[in-house]
């Protein structure tokens, strides 16, 4: 053991029956599953039989702790620290918790052992009518007394022999029967330095137990005292830990029922969710087959409506086919078979058959066309609650009936955006009111065809589309709109292009006087003067114009223009950040 680590030897035989630390007071390998046999405690507390444990695969870890090592062995008692140093170790997994267990220079053998473990086999293999148990001295024949003196088991020839010697004639032997309500029967525990020692001492310098041997040989100059008399000092320092250990235990199991009330809750959640989920998804699958089978019947209705057109005007121009044929075929045969007198006789009747047919008014184009399209990302309103996309379209753009609209169609200004609406209609003059058709729009300068204005054209998905240009340079502009590789209804058409707008410089006052806060040196375009040295306007003064008026150009027009061109009349003085 290292010097830091505290042995519990002394208070396991206090706990009660079955209450062993850790995992100790179980009695079958947790790999092999069997009884324990050689068991050793690990640093983790699990305990695993000695040949399973040299079964493991090991690995090899860098220990920078030298001889000053946490693993905890019997080996490792009276060894010798070594200086802290760089080394290469070998260590094994906990088969239980995967701890990374470091194994002393001793190997597995020089592990702790689980004496806890060793003494519950014992009990076991006693309820089982000693099943398992053989002989302490020739390790061949089962068990049948026990010697509560050396705290061995013998069989029944040992036994006799055991009674024989005159060193344990009088020693007291038990029935193995008589045994099974004991909470211990584990054998002595041996110094592994003098092995036919017990280990009833403990050394307080080095923190650990010791022989007679030991105490009168290594641990001569150490204070050392009975285990049974300091067993209360060391018990006491072990329960304190334990006190502070019992809270996380506590607050742990606390954790994991929480964790486990959530996961439940979790669980319940997410079946309420995918039942929801299902619902949804069901319903809407039902509300899409639905809307399904109404765009088919629609569609079908539409095919129903337009075949019965197109069979319709089939058989009037048929019909009128054939008169026509008839009224040539006999205007023809009169012509080049019948006598002058004959032809005279019947051209009245033939005359106003052919001026009756060529009055007939038909049309050469069929009167319905195939333009059926689905959009399946248009609104088709509800169904069963649920919002639904996709519908049947049957509308054509006609250019002929698109109209322009918009305040900047024959104006604009340069460098400022200009903007109109196109609205697309069908043959009926109906407005679209869906989007998707292709719009070419081109802005050319009247003077510079080669430089056109690159028009943006936005779809408002309605049926109207939003188009907007920014002309660089005034003049007249020519602007073409088509729709299918057609103009719409006033295309081309021209646009005066004036030059930027011209922002007022001054204010917009009813006098320099009020506008300026009494100041002799402000001027006004108006012209305007005041007795007493104003440059500026005042009301009912000489050239005041009656009424309110920029101060920078003298118009009157609050939204005009400035004309101001920055002359010797510039009103420089002015203060223009009133208004009134």
């Amino acid at each position: 053991m290292s010097e830091n680590r505290k042995p519990l030897l002394g208070i396991v035989s206090k706990l009660p029956n079955g209450t062993a630390l850790g995992n100790s007071g179980k009695t079958h390998c947790p790999l092999c599953l069997g009884l324990f046999k050689a068991p050793r405690l690990l640093p983790c507390l699990h305990t695993v039989c000695t040949t399973c444990l040299e079964q493991l695969e090991p690995f090899s870890v860098v220990d920078i702790r030298g001889g000053d090592s946490d693993t905890s062995s019997e080996g490792s008692i009276f060894q010798e620290l070594k200086p802290r140093s760089l080394q290469s170790q070998i260590g094994i997994l906990c088969p239980v918790c995967d701890a990374q267990v470091d194994l002393p220079m001793g190997g597995v053998k020089a592990l702790t052992i689980d004496h806890l473990a060793v003494n519950d086999v014992m009990l076991e293999s006693l309820r089982g009518e000693g099943q398992g148990l053989v002989c302490d001295l020739c390790n061949d024949r089962e068990v049948e007394k026990r010697c509560q003196t050396c705290k061995a088991n013998l069989c029944h020839f040992c036994c006799q022999a055991h009674r024989r010697q005159k060193k344990t004639t009088y020693h007291t032997m038990v029935d193995l029967k008589d045994l099974k309500g004991y909470s211990r029967i584990g054998k002595p525990i041996l110094c592994p330095v003098h092995p036919a020692e017990e280990l009833r001492l403990f050394c307080e310098f080095c923190d650990r137990p010791v022989c007679r041997d030991c105490v009168v040989g290594e641990h001569r100059e150490h204070p050392c005292d009975f285990t049974s008399n300091v067993i209360h000092k060391h018990g006491d320092s072990v329960r304190e830990l334990l006190k502070g250990t019992q809270p996380h235990v506590e607050a742990l199991e606390e954790a994991l029922a929480q964790i486990n009330i959530m996961n439940s809750a979790l669980q319940k959640r997410v079946e309420a969710v995918a039942a929801d989920v299902q619902t949804f998804s069901e319903g809407y699958i039902k509300a899409i087959e639905e809307h399904r089978d109404k765009l088919l019947k629609q569609l079908e209705d539409i095919r129903i409506q337009k075949e019965n057109s197109l069979q319709l005007q089939k058989a009037q121009l048929e019909q009128l086919l054939a008169d026509m044929r008839t009224g040539v075929e006999f205007t023809e045969h009169l012509l080049t078979s019948g006598s002058d007198l004959e032809i005279l006789i019947t051209k009245g009747v033939v005359v106003e058959r052919l001026r009756k047919l060529n009055k007939v008014q038909y049309s050469a184009r069929p009167g319905v066309n195939d333009k059926i399209r689905f959009c399946p990302r248009e609104k088709a309103g509800q169904c069963h609650g649920y919002e639904i996309y996709g519908t049947i379209n049957t509308k054509e753009v006609d250019p002929a009936k698109c109209v322009l609209q918009g305040e900047d169609l024959h104006r604009a200004r340069e460098k400022q955006t200009a903007s109109f609406t196109l609205l697309c209609k069908d043959a009926a003059g109906e407005i679209m009111g869906r989007g998707g058709d292709n719009i070419q729009v081109a802005v050319l300068p009247k003077d510079k065809k080669d430089s056109p204005v690159r028009p943006m054209v936005q779809d408002n998905k309605d049926g109207t589309y939003y188009i907007s240009y920014t002309p660089k340079e005034p003049g007249v502009y020519t602007v073409w709109v088509c729709v299918k590789e057609q103009h719409v209804q006033g295309s081309p058409f021209t646009v005066t292009v004036r030059r930027k707008h011209r922002p007022h410089p001054g204010v917009f006052h009813c006098c320099t006087f009020c506008s300026s806060g009494g100041q002799k040196t402000a001027r006004c375009a108006c012209g305007g003067t005041m007795p007493g040295g104003y440059l500026g306007c005042g009301h009912g003064h000489k050239g005041h114009p009656g009424r309110p008026h920029w101060s920078c150009c003298g118009k009157f027009n609050e939204k005009s223009e400035c004309t101001w061109t920055g002359g010797q009349s510039a009103s420089r003085s002015l203060l223009r950040t009133v208004a009134l």
